[in-house]
């Protein structure tokens, strides 16, 4: 068990992000004249703040509107590639945040009792809006410490066999499971494959579908191979609108079909990654809307949309007299027929 010190620690609520430019933002590289926008619109503040004689209150909302215009234009035509950059941005919220913002009394579980704990992926049990809950996500980190600390949200095998003993405990005990999806695939070190890893996912995977109880998923970033499929096996799943899901990187694509990873813009392309195209494959059952240039600019606002996905989905699983597993065998079954 995770020393009860440290748990306030792992639910500080995320800091507020505000779509008023700041000057913090980590770019991409298709943002670049946003970027330019945002900077002058700084360099205005804090001329202002100098200078009570110069009025530039009218530029600084001119060129704010213009960069909600540039948003708009380029978020609404955003290509395969780039929203890999999106789902991939160090400033989106990150499942510790999801924790802090939607949940209650969680008390988090360390182990696999097997061989030891794995920092990568962080499950527990909870309250949703008053109702018990087991949760399981994988946290990337947030800045160089963390991101070792959890190794960028790439799990061992420990860690899928820890998902594995909460997911039986939820069972158990009668609790829905819910799964927060962010990272870019199982951890491929020697020693992951040493101990196993390929048997603790197909574990995994084989405990997400054998739960007699309601599970759903939500892809908050990025959902990469049998590392996403371990946790996400769920009756519903949802994406966040700008996320993405896939059995393998765009880069990690390309080095295979072309040897040459720098063609991984035509994988992401070719490979139907994004969430508009795995909701009209059918393999995702809805989608998150993200604000305006992506959920690193509201974090608040998106944590609280899948809140409200995650309840509405909830309630309707609650309500059904479905067999969960039978359930979860047509969907996934279902999956590329009459295509």
């Amino acid at each position: 068990m995770r020393p009860a010190t440290r748990i306030p620690q792992l639910l500080r609520p995320p800091p507020v992000r505000s779509l008023v430019p700041s000057g913090m933002y980590n770019y991409l590289d298709f943002e670049k004249p946003i970027a330019d926008l945002e900077g002058k619109i700084l360099e205005l503040k804090k001329l202002a703040e100098t200078s009570d004689a110069i009025d530039v209150a009218g530029e600084i909302s001119r060129l704010e509107k213009r960069v909600q215009e540039l948003l708009r234009e380029l978020y609404k035509a955003l290509t395969p590639w780039q929203k890999a950059q999106v789902a991939r941005h160090p400033d989106r919220p990150h499942c510790v945040d999801y924790v802090g913002r939607l949940f209650t009394d969680f008390t988090p579980l360390a182990g696999d009792r097997a061989f030891g704990e794995d920092n990568a992926i962080i499950g527990g049990f909870a309250r949703f809006r008053g109702n018990p809950v087991a949760v399981i996500g994988q946290e990337k980190g947030s800045d160089t410490k963390t991101r070792l600390k959890h190794n960028f949200g790439m799990a061992k095998p420990e860690g899928y066999r820890k998902a594995v003993r909460i997911m039986e405990l939820a069972d158990r005990f009668g609790v829905p499971v819910i799964s927060l999806v962010d990272t870019a695939g199982a951890y491929p070190g020697i020693g992951a494959e040493e101990r196993g890893q390929a048997e603790a996912i197909a574990r995994s995977t084989s405990a997400c579908l054998g739960l007699r109880v309601p599970s759903l998923s939500v892809i908050i970033g990025e959902g990469g191979s049998g590392g996403a499929i371990a946790i996400a096996t769920a009756n519903k799943v949802y994406m966040l609108e700008h996320a993405i899901y896939s059995v393998i990187s765009p880069e990690g694509a390309a080095s295979i079909l072309w040897h040459d990873s720098t063609r991984a813009k035509d994988a992401a392309t070719n490979m139907k990654i994004t969430a508009q195209d795995l909701l009209e494959l059918k393999v995702i059952d809805g989608i998150v809307p993200e604000p305006l240039g992506g959920a690193h600019r509201g974090a608040q606002a998106v944590m609280d949309a899948t809140g409200d996905q995650i309840d509405s989905a909830l309630r309707e699983l609650g309500q059904s007299n479905m067999d969960y597993r039978e359930h979860r065998r047509d969907k996934y079954l279902a999956i590329g027929r009459g295509l």
